[in-house]
Order: structure tokens, then sequence, then C-alpha cells
């Protein structure tokens, strides 16, 4: 089944520019990758369940365990400076 892009307006659409022997091996790759799309589509399907991954898959949860937070003033006593009862840092944005 032969499929036809042009590769040279999707390259001017991309904005890159390709040489002669560019376009004609990127040619050939995407008529590949499309012919094997196109023998994918003519698999026989019927009765076969839709799935997202081609394993199963269990969701593996852990129990959800509540901690206290951590206490303002243990997080600041790390802190390179604290100010106030905050984390002091360096301004972002100068005042101009």
């Amino acid at each position: 089944m032969a499929i036809d892009i042009d590769i040279a307006y999707v390259a001017r659409l991309a904005r890159i520019q390709l040489s002669d022997e560019e376009l004609e091996h990127y040619g050939r790759q995407l008529g590949g990758i499309l012919e094997h799309a196109a023998l994918v589509q003519q698999l026989p399907t019927d009765g076969v369940e839709p799935t997202s991954h081609p394993l199963p898959m269990v969701n593996s949860f852990r129990p959800d365990q509540v901690t206290p937070p951590l206490e303002r003033d243990t997080a600041l006593s790390q802190a390179p400076e604290a100010d106030d009862g905050y984390f002091r840092v360096p301004p972002t944005l100068e005042a101009q």
C-alpha cells in the first residue's frame, strides 16, 4: 500500500531545511513506517479486548500513612537564613 507524503512540504512547515539526499532518505523511512502501520491495521482484532498496555498490569498501592507535618522551627533550623519565621531567599526580581 503506497502512501504519498510530500516530505519537502512537511519540512517547510517545520522550518527544516533538508538536502535532496535527506529528503529521499526520510521519505524511504517514513514510507516504511506507514507501510508497517497499514499492515498492523489489517490484523484481525475481532474479539480482542482493547488495552492500554501489552502486559496485564495490577496497581500496587501502599496503604496511606498520615505523618505529622514538620514543625516550623525544625524546618527553619535547616535554612541558611531565616527571618521572622520565614525562609530568607535572594530576590528574584530587582527593583528598577
